[in-house]
């Protein structure tokens, strides 16, 4: 009798939310009492419509109340708290109204631990003990609890859905069958699940080797880059040390060939990220129907899994070729060798130039005759030509 009297005294003064004393206790304008923290978290994920609830007797307040503490009930809870209230055993939790509640449970109900797909029930761990030790409730099949268990009942005949039609492609019980489905290719859905499971896990081989593959012509992308980047600064670095050696008149020109080859580092720099960008994009949506058939392919209800699996969206074609082709970086090696030709060019015009002037200055220290007539200036002319590679 102590016993009792002790539950009851823990059931009027604990908080239907958290199942433990109320702490700050708050009472809402329908008499329930709840933790102020626990009411305020509640309402705070509720209705973004502006519609609060008990979530005891579901009576609904507009706007949100203003939660005033009940100072006589705190002090009644810190009363009975000296006097040994505590808090309910975890492993007799009440559901809550987000919980799949207990269906042989009277009074206050225990959370549920397991549905039954055969007998179309949920369990508290106290009320599953005969499906765990009973032999013929043993073959019954548990899932996690779920308060979708009435769909698998026929509306019409008020019988268990066993059956599927592949001609009709919905699932169906065995008296449907007799009308409804009469002459149709007909399954057990037990049947049909194990032919769709094996769809499924050939469509997540496919996907899953098209991710390895994806993610292997990443590696050549980024790989491509890296080669693109190290040949483009060593092009770079060459024609820097080539144009150090030229005369002020080239260093011009000498930024001009850094600019193209900057220029074309970041085209294929670009060319090489837009394409690895879309790879990956790709990749992250394999991914994700991937992740969506795994959470299909581990639904444990049959009917559940054969109702959700014709909206699965079909895979489309990759967007990319079968192999990514790698360009050659002979471009950037062309252009230091185009580099290092105009300084042998440069160099030889520079010698000969030398040559000539030496030839000049030569000339300019020997005494020179006075020019007194055009015949003898002419003696002493030269016809100039412009080379056409040095030109510019």
């Amino acid at each position: 009798m102590a016993q009792q009297e002790n539950q009851l005294d823990r059931d009027r003064f604990c908080c239907s939310i958290c199942l433990d004393p109320l702490k700050d206790p708050v009472t809402t304008g329908c008499g329930h009492s709840y933790c102020k923290s626990c009411i305020n978290t509640h309402w705070d994920k509720g209705d973004l419509r502006g519609i609060y609830s008990c979530p005891q007797c579901r009576q609904t307040f507009t706007p949100r109340p203003v939660l005033v503490k009940s100072t006589v009930l705190a002090d009644l809870v810190e009363e009975l708290k000296k006097t040994g209230l505590q808090a309910a055993p975890a492993d007799h939790c009440n559901a809550g109204p987000e919980d799949v509640a207990c269906d042989v449970c009277n009074g206050r109900k225990l959370k549920a631990l397991k549905s039954c797909l055969v007998c179309l029930a949920s369990y508290c761990e106290k009320h599953l003990q005969p499906h765990l030790q009973s032999a013929p409730l043993k073959k019954h099949k548990l899932v996690e609890p779920s308060e979708k268990l009435q769909e698998n009942i026929c509306s019409r005949h008020d019988e268990v859905i066993k059956m599927f039609c592949r001609t009709d492609q919905q699932c169906f019980c065995y008296i449907c069958s007799v009308d409804e489905h009469k002459g149709h290719d007909t399954v057990t859905a037990a049947v049909e699940r194990t032919e769709r499971q094996r769809e499924l896990r050939l469509r997540r081989q496919t996907i899953q080797q098209r991710v390895q593959d994806t993610e292997k012509d990443v590696k050549l992308l980024q790989q491509e880059e890296k080669d693109v980047n190290g040949s483009a600064n060593k092009a770079v670095e060459n024609s820097e040390e080539i144009f150090t050696e030229l005369i002020r008149l080239l260093e011009k020109r000498s930024s001009d060939v850094k600019q193209q080859i900057r220029s074309q580092q970041e085209t294929e720099v670009s060319r090489v990220r837009e394409l690895q960008e879309r790879l990956e994009q790709e990749i992250t949506e394999l991914k994700r129907k991937d992740h969506e058939l795994k959470q299909l392919s581990d639904t444990e209800d049959h009917n559940q899994f054969l109702h959700n699996y014709p909206s699965l969206s079909p895979l489309s074609e990759s967007t990319h070729s079968s192999s990514i082709r790698i360009r050659p970086l002979r471009n950037f090696e062309d252009v230091k060798a185009a580099v290092s030709q105009v300084r042998g060019q440069l160099q030889d015009i520079l010698s000969e130039t030398e040559t000539k002037i030496l030839q000049i200055g030569s000339q300019v220290l020997l005494p020179q005759p006075e020019m007194k007539n055009r015949f003898n200036f002419l003696k002493y002319s030269q016809e100039i030509t412009l080379d056409p590679n040095t030109v510019n």
